[in-house]
């Protein structure tokens, strides 16, 4: 991905950094417009005070790891010139206060930010950087500013913090802010007159703000808003997200739902309960049953049918339609939307889709041409053509639609995911790579919709390309969902997370410690799954002279490839950069393609499946290869492997396993076995012609079979787990997130947390107080408590417990492991816990408020940080990171405490 920079063309066009709008700065001694407008009554100072800087590791910020929490907490620090503090980074390892002046700028009287530029030049940065690498430009501070409320009453402002982390306003903390820069949900202020205080935390991050120099460039943005319900998400015209339209005006629209963003600026409650069709013979319906509650401050996706007749025009009305908490008046809220119509159907459009967590999101889809050169008397179908997009790029634009146009008479469906937000949620893998199969999974609707006489489509069938931090994602999706990959092309694109900026400058920690968060990072590292990719042609191309993603690391997974028993087709083009003109239509990336579409070539099995030798490698949200797929494994944050090789003298099907709890086999894989052996025990293969396969888990007694068309792994083992992986499993949601806040005064954190899921992943979330509705909803569930306030804990798969008192972990083997409020001040924690049908709750956690606000920044957010399956801490993570946990680790199979974790005593 181009995550040195915050946006970048996809697969060609020029890097750039926008994280304001141009800005002028103000003058000191009077209140003369700079436009020529009257100045808002609330605006920013110009002067901040700025302490810094200390170092910060990749990714790190999550864990706290700030070393002013050493002095109490800049909030807590008041300017002092003469003061001095310690820091690994500048001259003599002082650093000291000093004072920045802020470009300022305005809107007439709606609008107000304050754009800030900090840079060390002092700091000999790049010989840091030819020592330690990118990581060495990562760096953080504090600044502190204010804002000026002149008016005599509490007006509503909105706060936009593209580029920050965490902040102050006044004395209420901020986690979360809008480090991308999506402006999707920004913090809903009631600001009296007077001077209020704004401390924000300066973190800079390689991915996200380059890696040529080391300044950090940040803006606040303040903007009046309504006391009422209000459309935010400005991608979209008039904040509505809607398909395109096919065959001409009057064509049909190619996907059946839309949805706008709102947020509740009122200070009560609004439940949105319908919408309405207003013109155009539109047939609008909300996709939820129920109403759809907002609390104060908070910002949710309204996801709604659409049934429509296009007239001239093409414009959709309609009205949505809410109350206020406590009363049965009715509001409505006008929407207005102009599908962008194509007269060819052939024509790149885009199309809607209920995509993870039941949001609408959105592609772009090119059907096959009519020149496309398809073979139509193997009556089979196309294949999907998938093109993962890089960081910060939107695919619906025109240079995205006009991708493959150089390519335009391949026999397959050109597919272009948003993966919900412009960084694809969290880098193509569980948030990124739901929304792609449900992309997958919408183009038969679209056959349907627009009445297509063209070719079918396989879903099954899997090309999948990338660019940049899609080319990354490239290798995630060919290592693990490899059954569908049938050739793969990755340009440009980083090995893994942790091999792209190093995490070197993390605050040092016990091993035991690092060890569980790169165990959680486990299904990132591509350069360990290699194995997986074997019998798929591989495609890689990278230019020579690239600065964003350094071309050694398509040299390494070209020679790691090699070296795990497969291999690629490996192009370097000398000269060329990250991006460059007609970098899509190469001679060897053309003939790649084009060789790897022919159906006869796709079709053409050289060794049936269940006669090839393979070694499958499981790290995280592995699915089948060759129709094996492990289900779960012996010890979580470890790699598990499964060998398999078949005698052709006995015709006996060998599996070797390494750290492998279960595994099934698809029906028919495998008939030509006259013997199976797993582990050398000698299975029974009766059955592996049933619709369901056949599956096969360990015992004390060895290994065991079952049918699993008739009896499932969590019917036999009620309490087995099926997903692998860290807290992030908590994405996988089938529904809208509940947020379930069980404490008194706990409403700031959910609200905190809904924002957060709303800003990074596009999510929607119900913030309630039922628990027991919520854990009749259909999504995961976030539990928010303090002290003893937490229900249900005494089940037979839990094994931490909370009280007022602190905090015990069952290790099993009749170890237990407590920390006590008497003995560790501000005990947080923050781990997963089952729920029925395979849904998932993760209980957020504190001694009391000021401890919760440490778990709560542990919630999944950023790619890279290594949240394992729990973390137990207490105040000293704040300024210690890592090293100020207590306790984290793993759940196994059986949602016991792994054996693999750390335990401090």
């Amino acid at each position: 991905m181009a995550n040195a920079l915050a946006f970048f063309w996809f697969f060609f066009g020029l890097l750039s950094i926008r994280l304001t709008d141009a800005a002028q700065p103000r003058p000191d001694n009077q209140e003369e417009a700079l436009l020529d407008q009257p100045s808002p009554d609330f605006t920013f100072s110009q002067e901040w005070q700025i302490l810094g800087p200390f170092e910060i590791g990749t990714r790190e910020v999550t864990w706290g790891a700030d070393p002013l929490e050493f002095y109490g907490g800049f909030h807590s620090l008041k300017y002092d010139p003469n003061a001095t503090f310690r820091s690994s980074l500048v001259f003599n390892a002082r650093t000291t206060w000093s004072k920045h002046d802020a470009k300022l700028s305005y809107k007439s009287n709606q609008a107000s930010s304050a754009e800030l530029d900090v840079a060390y030049p002092d700091i000999d940065w790049q010989w840091l950087r030819s020592t330690y690498g990118w990581a060495a430009l990562q760096w953080q501070a504090w600044a502190r500013g204010e804002i000026y409320v002149e008016h005599d009453f509490v007006d509503v402002l909105t706060l936009d913090t593209p580029g920050l982390l965490e902040y102050w306003i006044d004395d209420q903390h901020y986690f979360g802010g809008d480090f991308y820069g999506y402006r999707t949900a920004p913090v809903t202020l009631h600001l009296s007159q007077g001077v209020h205080r704004v401390d924000v935390r300066l973190v800079r991050d390689v991915r996200a703000m380059g890696g040529l120099d080391a300044y950090i460039k940040i803006s606040l943005k303040l903007k009046r808003s309504t006391r009422g319900l209000v459309r935010t998400n400005p991608k979209f015209d008039e904040g509505v997200l809607i398909s395109d339209a096919v065959g001409g005006d009057y064509g049909p629209l190619t996907g059946r739902y839309a949805s706008v963003m709102v947020r509740n600026d009122a200070g009560h409650d609004i439940s949105v309960i319908g919408i309405d069709g207003m013109r155009n013979k539109c047939v609008l319906g909300l996709v939820s049953e129920g109403p759809i509650k907002l609390v104060p401050g908070q910002t949710r996706p309204i996801a709604f049918g659409v049934g429509c007749t296009l007239t001239y025009d093409r414009r959709i009305e309609g009205e949505l339609v809410y109350r206020y908490e406590g009363t049965s008046l009715e509001h409505t809220m006008h929407l207005g939307a102009w599908p962008d119509a194509h007269k060819s159907i052939y024509e790149p459009h885009k199309i809607t889709y209920l995509g993870p967590g039941g949001v609408v999101s959105y592609g772009i889809l090119r059907a096959p041409s009519l020149d496309a050169q398809c073979d139509q008397s193997s009556n089979q179908s196309a294949p999907v053509l998938i093109a993962l997009h890089g960081a910060g790029v939107d695919v619906d634009s025109d240079v995205v639609r006009s991708t493959f146009d150089d390519l335009a008479d391949l026999c397959a469906w050109v597919l272009i995911p948003s993966g919900v937000t412009t960084w694809s949620g969290d880098d193509w893998h569980v948030w990124g790579l739901a929304d792609v199969e449900a992309a997958v999974a919408a183009i038969p609707q679209w056959i349907e919709a627009v009445e297509w006489t063209g070719p079918g489509v396989d879903v099954e069938r899997w090309f999948v390309s990338g660019h940049s931090n899609g080319g990354q994602g490239v290798w995630h999706v060919l290592t693990h969902r490899p059954d569908k990959v049938i050739a793969a092309a990755a340009l440009s694109g980083y090995s893994s997370i942790q091999n792209y900026v190093p995490y070197s400058f993390w605050h040092t920690s016990d091993p035991g410690r690092e060890a569980v968060v790169q165990s959680a990072l486990l299904s990132y590292r591509h350069e360990l799954l290699l194995e997986n990719a074997k019998d798929i042609p591989v495609f890689q191309q990278h230019g020579n002279l690239d600065d964003n993603v350094p071309v050694y690391h398509s040299r390494l997974l070209a020679q790691r490839i090699q070296q795990a028993g497969t291999d690629s087709t490996y192009f370097e083009v000398p000269g060329m950069g990250h991006v460059w003109d007609g970098m899509m239509a190469t001679e060897p990336m053309s003939r790649f393609f084009n060789e790897q579409l022919e159906v006869r070539n796709v079709w053409q099995a050289q060794v049936p499946l269940n006669l090839r030798d393979f070694t499958m490698v499981v790290a995280g949200d592995m699915e089948s290869k060759n129709g094996v797929k492990v289900d779960s494994t012996m010890v979580p944050g470890k790699l598990a492997k499964l060998h398999f090789l078949f005698d052709p003298f006995t015709l006996t099907c060998v599996f070797d396993t390494i750290n492998v709890l279960s595994f099934r086999i698809g029906p028919n894989f495998y008939d030509d076995c006259q013997d199976l052996l797993v582990d050398g025990q000698s299975m029974l293969v009766a059955r592996t012609t049933s619709q369901g396969g056949m599956g096969f888990v360990r015992s004390q007694d060895g290994w065991r079979s079952l049918d699993t068309s008739t009896e499932s792994e969590r019917e036999q083992d009620g309490n087995i787990r099926h997903s692998i992986g860290g807290m992030n499993a908590i994405l996988r949601s089938k529904g809208a997130f509940s947020i379930v806040h069980h404490s008194p005064n706990t409403g700031a954190v959910a609200l905190q947390i809904s924002r957060n899921l709303c800003q990074y992943y596009g999510a929607d979330t119900d913030i309630t107080k039922d628990y027991s509705a919520a854990l009749n909803a259909s999504g995961n569930i976030f539990s928010i408590a303090i002290s003893d306030d937490l229900p249900d804990q005494n089940t037979r798969h839990h094994h931490i417990f909370v009280n007022d008192d602190g905090v015990t972990v069952d290790a099993g083997d009749q170890r237990i492991y407590g920390w006590s409020r008497r003995h560790h001040r501000g005990l947080a924690a923050i781990y997963l816990r089952p729920l029925p049908d395979q849904r998932l709750e993760l209980v957020v956690w504190g001694i009391d408020a000021e401890a919760l606000k440490t778990a709560a920044r542990l919630v999944p957010m950023l790619t890279g940080s290594g949240q394992p399956d729990f973390v137990v801490a207490d105040e000293t993570m704040l300024s210690k990171g890592l090293e100020g946990t207590l306790a984290l680790g793993f759940f196994d199979s059986y949602w016991e405490v792994s054996q693999n974790s750390y335990l401090a005593v």
